[in-house]
């Protein structure tokens, strides 16, 4: 043991002076301390220490647990008496004073999926406390034809150097929460808009409701579900939304031909035809989302379709962890399914998504085990969205399971890609395909800039969306700059008056947050 600690002590000095000469290094000249392979040997040194003091560990807490198995220490004990590199501070990483950090006016195009960064949470003056929810008017909006592609291709050579930098100042397993990443790695539209794209095909969601038995209704949802991610994850890489702040809202609908809702799975198609854009023709689907918390970071999210008496509400907290290549985003929190007609419930999870391959070219997969269950009917589900092995297998690849309970019954099974071609087939022998990429796009409906509120997500960070799009990066950071300086006073008076946030459209109720007018309250 007394070993194993010298001879980690060791390593740890001897990475601690290579660091020191690489960032002693003249800031000009043949070799420099932003040189690129000198910054991916100070980030490939930090994490393989990380990683021999974890391995370490768990093989000395085997050895220990064998001798005394009456003892048995958590992961987290000094068994070692290591105490792990002694790396920048908490503090540090959140003030982002790295000392040798490249300038932010680099031109970097590489994103990640939210982080929750303390800094990334920035606030517009506020609404007057305790004000009512805004009344949004419908008739106000109209077809949403912004194009969200985004078009670069990966991680330029003369950017590599701010991640590289960055990545050598992380332990690995690292919450990000305190970590400030570059502020201008961004997506060009909000986390709680990106929860509206989730719902691009409300046909599916509403074809719910049209099952004739219990088992088609959960069957119906199994299928939207595993249909609703590819779109919410536009284009191939990975991306960062802009983190919403706390009091930020996002409103949109979608007016759904209702000859697209088709009825259960096994009644024949209607040959009726509709004049999709007549409105006594469509289906009204109507969205809100809201920033709720700051401290964990929650966003919420409510739905529904008064016609079809169908309504979801969601709650989710992102909290994201550093894992050397790549970034783990955890997506904690629930969504409930109300199909009021039959007074059913569906409680649903998220699975969680990483950011992988963030030198090269970064790539977006889902990950995790997630559940579907209603009570009332004995129904549940098990979809495992399976992340690519190390070596060979395929990506994206998803499996689901649908079982009756009660009688132990599988009622269907399914696998393919999230973002690709799904095979369902059904405990009566028949078999159906969905192909993700070839499913229509509803698209969402929302009101021009001009008349929305200064915390709605498109009007909050127009400017911020205006100058990445011109490729004005010193610019956009700026404008992020003063949004985040609006948030440190805000939060500072609410602290020194004691008065805690009141969102405008959810209540807390429990460990959860429901909407403030929900359908299943409505009279």
């Amino acid at each position: 043991m007394e070993t194993n600690s010298k001879m980690m002590n060791q390593v740890e000095g001897q990475q601690k002076n290579l660091v020191h000469a690489i960032e002693s290094l003249p800031g000009s000249g043949p070799l420099t301390a932003l040189d690129q392979d000198l910054l991916l040997l100070k980030a490939t040194s930090a994490a393989t220490l990380s990683c021999l003091g974890e391995c370490l560990s768990l093989l000395q807490q085997s050895v220990h647990q064998a001798g005394q198995p009456s003892h048995k220490p958590g992961a987290s004990e000094n068994i070692l008496g290591w105490h792990g590199p002694k790396s920048h501070s908490t503090e540090q990483l959140k003030n982002g004073t790295f000392g040798s950090l490249p300038s932010a006016s680099a031109n970097i195009t590489w994103a990640i999926l939210p982080n929750s960064a303390e800094d990334e949470q920035t606030l517009q003056p506020e609404p007057e406390p305790n004000s009512g929810p805004d009344l949004v008017l419908s008739e106000d909006e109209k077809s949403d034809t912004e194009d969200k592609e985004e078009t670069e291709l990966g991680v330029m050579e003369d950017q590599r150097s701010v991640i590289l930098h960055l990545i050598s100042q992380l332990k690995l397993g690292m919450d990000l929460t305190k970590v400030v990443l570059p502020t201008f790695i961004l997506e060009k539209r909000s986390l709680l808009e990106m929860y509206a794209d989730f719902m691009a095909h409300p046909d599916l969601l509403l074809a719910i409701t049209a099952g004739a038995t219990p088992e088609e209704r959960v069957i119906c949802f199994v299928e939207y579900y595993l249909t609703a991610f590819h779109e919410g994850r536009k284009g191939a890489l990975a991306k960062k939304p802009y983190n919403p702040i706390i009091g930020e809202t996002f409103h949109c609908s979608w007016e759904v031909p209702k000859d697209s809702v088709k009825p259960k799975r096994t009644a024949p198609h209607s040959p009726h035809s509709h004049n999709h854009d007549h409105p006594s023709e469509s289906y009204k689907l109507r969205f809100v989302a809201e920033q709720v918390s700051h401290h964990p970071p929650i966003s919420c999210f409510y739905c529904e379709c008064k016609e079809k008496r169908l309504c979801v509400n969601t709650h989710v907290w992102t909290k994201s962890k550093f894992m050397g290549m790549s970034v783990g985003v955890s997506m904690i929190g629930e969504g409930v399914l109300r199909l009021l007609e039959h007074g059913e419930e569906y409680v649903f999870t998220l699975p969680s998504a990483y950011a992988r391959s963030i030198l090269t070219i970064p790539w977006v997969e889902l990950g995790g085990k997630v559940s579907i269950s209603c009570a009332k009917t004995g129904y549940s589900a098990t979809v495992i969205f399976h992340t690519k092995p190390f070596y060979g297998g395929k990506v994206h690849r998803v499996t689901a399971e649908v079982k009756h309970n009660p009688t132990n019954t599988i009622v269907c099974k399914a696998h393919g890609e999230w973002n690709g071609t799904l095979e369902f087939t059904y405990n009566n022998g028949e078999t159906k395909v969905i192909d993700t990429t070839t499913l229509p796009v509803c698209p969402k409906k929302i009101r021009p800039l001009e008349k929305q509120g200064p915390m709605e997500s498109r009007n909050l960070w127009r400017e911020v969306t205006q100058y990445l799009r011109l490729g004005d990066i010193d610019a956009a950071t700026e404008q992020k700059r003063r949004l985040e300086e609006k948030q440190r006073v805000e939060e500072r008076k609410r602290e020194n008056l004691r008065t805690p946030w009141q969102p405008k459209y959810f209540i807390q109720e429990g460990d959860g947050w429901v909407y403030f007018n929900p359908l299943w309250k409505a009279h």
